[in-house]
């Protein structure tokens, strides 16, 4: 009996200290709570980074140039308010403007605006800049080729400004976009009789007369992206005097007479009394 009893102990204390084994090893130490702890503060801060870093994403695209569903609406995000301020400093609709330059251009992608920034189909005549040849209505004819295409859109103010075949224009109201298509083709802008048509028809589809009333009385345009999204021209010009050299004009503002021939696109150093030399434009 003796023998049994201790048996029966032994076999007690046995499954005993069994039990107590498998009830210590399910319970974690502290350093593996601590060690678990800090695994799930990781993964806490990387969601809160991946949330950081993707607000700033967000932030940045909203930022980014928009996306655009034709040609013509990102040309006009991109000119709108070069035109703009042509049409304050020399009074031609920035409407008409726009216009043309989507036209005669074909938005920044025909062969002629490709290779010269020429965005209105100006021909050479008097030009002593650089140029292109292009088939117009003849073969191989001769245009002015510019640094940028906000050269251009300068040399289109002046064009109509300075020429007195298009002085009857500035008598027409500035935002009457109608009568000044129908002038620009009667003064002899362009030989297709349906040029008149196709301005009007880019105006009033795109709304670009909403960029003239904004001029006129500060009407936000309802089509356009905000101002301050546009392109910010300023200009400064200065009209040679008797007796002015390149130099004389480079030095008096701080350029060299490469820097004044390659603005202004000049391929000699030749100036004549009168002339109307760009000094500067910032993009």
């Amino acid at each position: 009996m003796k023998k049994i009893f201790g048996l029966l102990i032994l076999v007690a204390l046995m499954v005993s200290c069994g039990s107590k084994k498998r009830v210590f090893e399910s319970q974690p130490t502290s350093t593996q709570k601590t060690t678990s702890d800090r695994a799930l503060n990781v993964d806490k801060d990387k969601s809160a980074l991946v949330k950081k870093s993707s607000s700033k994403s967000a932030i940045k695209s909203s930022n980014e140039k928009p996306t655009f569903t034709s040609p013509v609406e990102a040309y006009i995000w991109e000119y709108a308010g070069v035109a703009q301020e042509e049409m304050k400093l020399y009074g031609i609709p920035a409407s008409i403007k726009m216009a043309q330059g989507i036209l005669e251009s074909g938005s920044a992608n025909g062969n002629l605006a490709s290779r010269s920034n020429n965005h209105f189909g100006i021909k050479c005549s008097d030009w002593e800049g650089e140029r292109v040849y292009h088939d117009d209505d003849e073969l191989q004819e001769c245009f002015r080729k510019y640094v940028d295409p906000k050269y251009s859109y300068r040399d289109h103010s002046l064009f109509l400004y300075e020429r007195s075949r298009y002085a009857f224009l500035f008598d027409y109201e500035i935002t009457d976009y109608k009568a000044w298509a129908r002038g620009l083709r009667r003064a002899g802008y362009a030989t297709d009789k349906k040029y008149p048509d196709k301005l009007i028809s880019l105006i009033e589809r795109y709304k670009l007369y909403e960029l003239d009333q904004e001029v006129v009385d500060g009407t936000p345009p309802t089509y356009f992206p905000k101002p301050d999204n546009r392109v910010n021209y300023e200009s400064q010009t200065y009209v040679v005097q008797k007796g002015d050299t390149l130099y004389k004009v480079a030095t008096k503002y701080n350029l060299t007479v490469e820097e004044l021939k390659k603005i202004n696109g000049l391929r000699s150093d030749n100036l004549s009394i009168g002339q109307e030399l760009i000094l500067k434009i910032k993009n």
